[in-house]
């Protein structure tokens, strides 16, 4: 495998490094969310003004017809640069490359552009208290009504609904059908009748995500994406993007900010003397070059045009597993003030949620299984 970087992609690399370098803000120190997710706005927009958004998109919808390789070269020195993720992240990456793949001309040339600029921002639709990790189970059910949808359900952990102008929600659009058959993938509008979003307070002590709850709904036709009853083919899309394609590239880098820290905090204090902690550290180390693989491997098949597949729940599941171990030895390095003070306190609380986000680490670890290793397909429980 060549490694090296073509000279157009040294050229890109070299661009963003120099417009990041010039244009990356701190966003306000405050613990408001609604003022950080307008300042996001604007942060996102001046991106999206200079090209820097969904850059593997079409230029007729605000992209710059980038390859594989060049979104990877980028997402590195954008996570390099130490920017702020931009805050329509679910939009640009779940449901834009949902759009490209599924979705009609109409559908893009609508929702597309607005994504890039934060001008609307979307949330996704998916997982359900009733369910558990087994997305299938959902029962939010879209019904047939005169010119579309009325949907009614529960939906929660969604991020930024309470902010989202779109969902991609994801329901069961066959009366009587049973795990992944029957389902349709709609886009809600968020301030529509009938929708109701509260606010949950996480363990950080902020309230990004929220429940949401749907009474009667009413979507239109024409916000269906993709044929009806296929939705779980769409949300695969969806999935395997959120799993394997968007973070890994920004975690390889940001994971080795962290690590080069820890290192020189454990050289300065002596940690490096308790073999607990060495150990912990070069564990650490191996991860951050396993997720390195994996993500060279993704980058390989999405180069030869191909969408990932269920490996994808490898790379979530290596950087879970990384992200966790990594801030609980941050907090063994640090001793006892670690778990009190400063950045790490805030990302220790966070990590936990990282074998949940996104798909858990037990439903990772059951594809991988059945689909990539062929293992009999767990049971379904039976109905009470």
């Amino acid at each position: 495998m060549d490694l090296a970087l073509s000279a157009a992609e040294e050229r890109l690399a070299q661009e963003a490094r120099t417009w990041l370098s010039a244009n990356v803000e701190a966003p306000p120190d405050t613990d408001d969310l609604a003022e950080l997710v307008a300042w996001g706005r604007r942060w996102q927009a001046r991106l999206a003004e200079a090209g820097w958004v969904g850059i593997n998109w079409p230029a007729e919808y605000g992209g710059r017809g980038a390859s594989p390789v060049e979104v990877a070269i980028f997402n590195a020195e954008y996570a390099r640069s130490g920017a702020a993720q931009p805050v329509n992240r679910v939009g640009i990456n779940l449901a834009g490359p949902t759009l490209l793949a599924h979705g009609t001309r109409e559908q893009c040339a609508r929702w597309l552009p607005t994504i890039t600029t934060a001008e609307e921002i979307w949330c996704q639709l998916f997982s359900e208290p009733g369910a558990g990790s087994d997305l299938t189970g959902l029962v939010t059910r879209a019904e047939r009504v005169e010119g579309g949808w009325a949907v009614t359900g529960q939906k929660v952990w969604t991020s930024y609904a309470q902010f989202a102008r779109w969902g991609l929600c994801l329901a069961r659009s066959e009366p009587g059908s049973e795990g992944p058959r029957g389902l349709s993938l709609l886009v809600v509008e968020m301030d529509a009748p009938g929708v109701e979003i509260r606010p949950l307070v996480q363990i950080t002590g902020e309230a990004e995500f929220n429940e949401v709850f749907l009474d009667g709904v009413f979507v239109p036709e024409d916000q269906l994406v993709g044929p009806p009853g296929q939705g779980w083919t769409v949300a695969s899309t969806t999935l395997a993007h959120e799993r394997g394609t968007n973070f890994p590239f920004k975690e390889e880098v940001v994971h080795e900010g962290y690590l080069a820290r820890l290192f020189a905090e454990a050289a300065a204090n002596g940690s490096f003397d308790d073999p607990a902690i060495a150990d912990a550290l070069a564990d650490a180390y191996v991860s951050l070059v396993v997720l390195r693989a994996h993500n060279w491997r993704t980058l390989s098949k999405l180069a030869r045009g191909e969408e990932p597949g269920p490996e994808s729940s490898w790379v979530k599941l290596t950087w879970s597993d990384m992200t966790q171990h990594l801030s609980d030895t941050a907090l063994d390095v640090l001793g006892p003030d670690g778990s009190l003070l400063g950045p790490w306190q805030r990302q220790w609380l966070w990590s936990k949620a990282a074998s949940i986000a996104g798909g858990t680490s037990e439903v990772q670890r059951n594809i991988i299984g059945e689909r990539i290793l062929g293992l009999p397909r767990e049971p379904r429980p039976l109905s009470t």
